[in-house]
Protein backbone atom coordinates (compact mmCIF):
# COMPACT_ATOMS: atom_id res chain seq x y z
CA UNK A 1 0.00 0.00 0.00
CA UNK A 2 1.04 3.52 -1.08
CA UNK A 3 0.15 6.70 0.93
CA UNK A 4 1.43 10.31 -0.22
CA UNK A 5 1.34 13.58 1.37
CA UNK A 6 2.71 17.04 1.32
CA UNK A 7 3.95 19.68 3.67
CA UNK A 8 4.18 23.22 2.78
CA UNK A 9 7.12 25.61 4.43
CA UNK A 10 7.93 28.86 4.35
CA UNK A 11 11.55 29.34 5.43
CA UNK A 12 14.03 31.87 5.94
CA UNK A 13 16.62 31.73 3.46
CA UNK A 14 19.63 30.33 3.45
CA UNK A 15 21.26 28.23 6.84
CA UNK A 16 17.40 27.90 7.92
CA UNK A 17 17.05 24.05 8.99
CA UNK A 18 13.30 23.01 9.78
CA UNK A 19 12.78 20.17 12.20
CA UNK A 20 9.97 17.91 10.34
CA UNK A 21 9.88 15.28 12.84
CA UNK A 22 6.79 15.95 14.00
CA UNK A 23 4.98 16.45 10.11
CA UNK A 24 6.34 12.71 9.44
CA UNK A 25 5.65 10.94 12.08
CA UNK A 26 1.84 12.40 12.07
CA UNK A 27 1.65 11.21 8.45
CA UNK A 28 2.83 7.79 8.92
CA UNK A 29 1.06 7.28 12.02
CA UNK A 30 -2.21 8.16 9.50
CA UNK A 31 -1.46 5.52 7.11
CA UNK A 32 -1.90 2.66 9.52
CA UNK A 33 1.13 1.10 7.74
CA UNK A 34 2.93 -0.63 10.36
CA UNK A 35 5.97 -2.03 8.42
CA UNK A 36 7.79 -0.42 5.69
CA UNK A 37 9.45 3.32 4.50
CA UNK A 38 8.71 6.70 4.37
CA UNK A 39 10.51 8.63 1.51
CA UNK A 40 11.21 12.32 2.33
CA UNK A 41 11.70 14.32 -0.84
CA UNK A 42 12.15 18.55 -1.47
CA UNK A 43 11.35 19.71 -4.94
CA UNK A 44 14.10 22.15 -6.04
CA UNK A 45 17.48 22.51 -6.63
CA UNK A 46 19.08 24.87 -3.87
CA UNK A 47 17.35 23.01 -0.81
CA UNK A 48 18.14 19.45 0.90
CA UNK A 49 16.68 16.75 3.22
CA UNK A 50 19.10 15.29 5.70
CA UNK A 51 19.25 14.03 9.47
CA UNK A 52 20.78 15.87 12.07
CA UNK A 53 20.25 16.08 15.99
CA UNK A 54 17.98 19.74 16.21
CA UNK A 55 19.78 21.49 19.07
CA UNK A 56 21.04 25.11 18.80
CA UNK A 57 25.17 23.65 18.91
CA UNK A 58 24.13 21.57 15.29
CA UNK A 59 21.74 24.58 14.04
CA UNK A 60 24.74 27.11 14.22
CA UNK A 61 27.68 23.89 13.35
CA UNK A 62 25.68 23.02 10.45
CA UNK A 63 25.21 26.29 8.36
CA UNK A 64 29.49 26.96 9.62
CA UNK A 65 30.27 23.77 8.12
CA UNK A 66 28.49 24.40 4.63
CA UNK A 67 29.89 27.51 4.51
CA UNK A 68 33.10 25.96 4.51
CA UNK A 69 32.34 23.42 1.87
CA UNK A 70 31.29 25.52 -0.87
CA UNK A 71 31.68 29.08 0.21
CA UNK A 72 29.64 31.31 -0.83
CA UNK A 73 31.84 33.99 -1.95
CA UNK A 74 33.67 31.69 -4.63
CA UNK A 75 33.60 32.30 -8.64
CA UNK A 76 30.92 30.25 -9.54
CA UNK A 77 30.29 29.57 -12.78
CA UNK A 78 26.42 29.47 -12.69
CA UNK A 79 26.19 32.85 -11.13
CA UNK A 80 28.04 34.18 -14.27
CA UNK A 81 25.47 32.66 -16.36
CA UNK A 82 22.19 33.30 -14.78
CA UNK A 83 24.03 36.37 -12.49
CA UNK A 84 21.33 35.46 -9.01
CA UNK A 85 24.15 34.57 -7.14
CA UNK A 86 23.25 31.27 -5.60
CA UNK A 87 25.39 28.95 -7.31
CA UNK A 88 26.73 28.16 -3.78
CA UNK A 89 23.30 27.23 -2.88
CA UNK A 90 23.10 24.89 -5.63
CA UNK A 91 26.25 23.15 -4.90
CA UNK A 92 25.36 22.65 -0.71
CA UNK A 93 22.07 21.15 -2.10
CA UNK A 94 23.53 18.61 -4.58
CA UNK A 95 26.10 18.00 -1.49
CA UNK A 96 23.70 16.70 1.21
CA UNK A 97 20.93 15.60 -1.06
CA UNK A 98 16.67 16.03 -2.15
CA UNK A 99 15.75 12.92 -0.02
CA UNK A 100 15.76 10.43 2.69
CA UNK A 101 14.51 6.94 3.17
CA UNK A 102 13.51 5.82 6.32
CA UNK A 103 12.44 2.66 8.19
CA UNK A 104 8.35 2.37 9.35
CA UNK A 105 8.45 -0.29 12.16
CA UNK A 106 5.46 -1.48 14.04
CA UNK A 107 3.69 2.02 13.10
CA UNK A 108 6.37 4.77 13.69
CA UNK A 109 9.30 6.00 11.93
CA UNK A 110 12.35 4.70 13.03
CA UNK A 111 15.15 7.27 14.06
CA UNK A 112 17.41 7.66 16.42
CA UNK A 113 17.22 8.68 20.31
CA UNK A 114 18.55 12.59 18.60
CA UNK A 115 17.70 12.16 14.77
CA UNK A 116 15.60 14.30 13.39
CA UNK A 117 14.72 14.80 9.90
CA UNK A 118 15.26 18.10 8.62
CA UNK A 119 14.47 20.69 5.76
CA UNK A 120 18.02 22.47 4.56
CA UNK A 121 17.37 25.74 2.99
CA UNK A 122 20.33 26.55 1.19
CA UNK A 123 19.46 29.63 -1.39
CA UNK A 124 20.15 32.79 -0.56
CA UNK A 125 16.31 34.15 -0.06
CA UNK A 126 13.41 33.20 1.17
CA UNK A 127 11.70 30.10 0.14
CA UNK A 128 8.35 28.54 0.16
CA UNK A 129 9.28 24.50 -0.02
CA UNK A 130 7.03 21.83 -0.56
CA UNK A 131 8.60 18.32 0.91
CA UNK A 132 6.98 15.16 -0.31
CA UNK A 133 6.00 12.21 1.58
CA UNK A 134 5.49 8.58 0.15
CA UNK A 135 4.89 5.82 2.88
CA UNK A 136 4.93 2.22 1.31
CA UNK A 137 4.58 -1.23 3.19
CA UNK A 138 1.69 -3.29 4.89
Amino acid sequence: MTHRSEISVETRGEGDLIDLTSEVTDFVRSTGITDGTCHIFVGGSTAAITTIEYEPGLLNDFPSMLEKLAPRELDYEHNKRWGDGNGFSHVRASIIGPDITVPIARGAVVLGTWQQPVLVECDNRTRRRVVYLTAMGE
